[in-house]
């Protein structure tokens, strides 16, 4: 095996386009490790990008919004006041990766890249409307979080092409988001099914909105019709049984031994609204909902 530490993401663009054999990235490593000790994967060539300046950091861009690097823990995250604050859904769902020692070194980015579509993390940057920086051998690019799965343990990256960082837009103000799943234990299990929702009001009114599924297809969802049911309302009844019934709509589960598909879908139906109201109360603020 040859390891690599490149110090630029360019020099570890060129060297991930010029490996010819079985290639692995190490950001966190709490997947790619785990794999190699059980003989899952060998890999020809392991690029630590670990060596590259600002991979560790969580800085705060001019437009108010925040640029997390490829390295920065799960425990760092939880622990940083500005992202906890502007979006807690996203924190909350990288915060159910693992256990405490897997939190001091899994990555949202390799939690990304890993490919599940059970990923905790992965649909509350979707519903916030993340993006993620690629660098390749023809330079970066930038685009939604939710192009990158392309199925279980696959992405759309191209040879050569790693994710250098990820960006949260700004929250501005009245916004909320939240991110919850079902699973059959109490911790440190795989989703059944997921939901993030981010939405902002104007007033007690939905002005704009964003509903993602995860563990219920192949990649995360990122449902339109969910977003649209409660979009204009006040998150009323009807509004609330609306996007139930479009998350459930949304959801295209398989059944396997962890729960039959029609259970995950009437668990999508109810993570939404659960996630909808909690969401809508943060959004609210503490002087006027509950800040759950």
């Amino acid at each position: 095996m040859r390891y690599h530490t490149p110090t630029s993401f360019a020099d570890a663009a060129a060297i991930a386009a010029g490996a010819t054999g079985t290639l692995r990235f190490l950001a966190g490593g709490t997947d790619v490790l785990v794999q190699m000790r059980a003989g899952m994967v060998q890999p020809d060539d392991l690029i630590d990008l670990k060596h590259i300046p600002g991979v560790d950091q969580v800085v705060q861009t001019p437009d108010g919004g925040w640029k997390i690097g490829i390295a920065v823990p799960g425990i760092v995250l939880g622990g940083h006041e500005g992202l906890v604050r502007d979006w807690p859904g996203v924190v909350e769902g990288m915060s159910l990766v693992g256990s405490t020692q897997v939190q001091g070194r899994a990555t949202l980015a390799g939690n990304l890249c890993n490919g599940s579509p059970a990923a905790d993390s992965v649909p509350g940057l979707i519903a916030a409307g993340a993006m993620v920086t690629v660098t390749g051998p023809k330079g970066s690019r930038d685009i939604p979080v939710e192009a990158v799965p392309a199925g279980p343990g696959k992405t759309t990256l191209a040879k050569g092409e790693v994710v250098s960082s990820i960006t949260l837009p700004p929250r501005g103000k009245n916004g909320g988001d939240c991110y919850l799943r079902f699973i059959p234990r109490t911790e440190m299990d795989i989703a059944v099914v997921g939901c993030a929702v981010s939405l902002r009001l104007d007033g007690d009114k939905i002005v704009e909105a964003r509903v993602a599924l995860g563990a219920v297809a192949p990649t995360v969802i990122l449902s339109e019709a969910a977003a649209q049911a409660i979009i204009g309302t006040t998150l009323d009844d009807a509004a609330t049984a609306a996007l139930a019934k479009a998350a459930e709509g949304a959801a295209k589960p398989i059944s396997d031994k962890r729960g039959t598909k029609e259970f995950r879908i009437d668990v999508a139906g109810v993570l939404a609204r659960r996630a909808a109201q909690i969401a809508y109360d943060r959004a609210k603020g503490p002087s006027k909902g509950s800040q759950a």
